[in-house]
């Protein structure tokens, strides 16, 4: 008996936890309702644009950070150069959105996790980064999404 998985075994499992992240629940780790598009839908641009606190950054710079890592990362695994990433950018420059501006941070953030599925599902797993980039794209936003799901119960007080 193997003990190797196929490489398309392996992509599929990956994709279908992506999915249950970003899109919907399906039981594998998330309750019902809080993958981060769901999630997402329930918050407005006000809300998106509150600090959590005095020191810390608001939903909108969230989901701003979580596309450009998922940016970063299909480049990678693209084999594109990344030259220097100014990681703090975002923080320093994402606070307030309006409601155009909120609607389309969630699309660039879509567009980003389909770019990345795309090359996922599509890839060779021979790379010796295309674990470290798949694992990385999982954990990365399900910390976020952690934090997303917390900061919400900040910014929606009294609602």
């Amino acid at each position: 008996m193997s003990d190797q998985i196929a490489g398309g075994r392996f992509a599929e499992e990956l994709r279908l936890t992506l999915v249950e992240t970003f899109e919907n629940v399906h039981g594998l780790y998330l309750d019902r309702n809080t993958s981060l598009f769901e999630t997402l839908a329930t918050i407005t641009a006000e809300e998106a644009s509150i600090p959590v606190s005095a020191t810390c950054a608001t939903i909108a710079a969230q989901v701003e950070h979580v596309r450009f890592y998922l940016d970063v990362v299909a480049d990678h695994m693209e084999g594109k150069e990344e030259g220097k990433i100014d990681w703090g950018e975002i923080w320093r420059t994402v606070s307030a959105v309006t409601p155009e501006e909120w609607e389309a941070s969630k699309a660039r953030l879509e567009g980003s996790y389909r770019r990345v599925v795309g090359i996922i599902t599509t890839r060779t797993w021979e790379h010796e980064d295309a674990l470290f980039d798949a694992f990385g794209v999982l954990a990365h936003t399900a910390y976020h999404l952690g934090e997303i799901r917390q900061a919400t119960c900040t910014v929606k007080v009294g609602k």
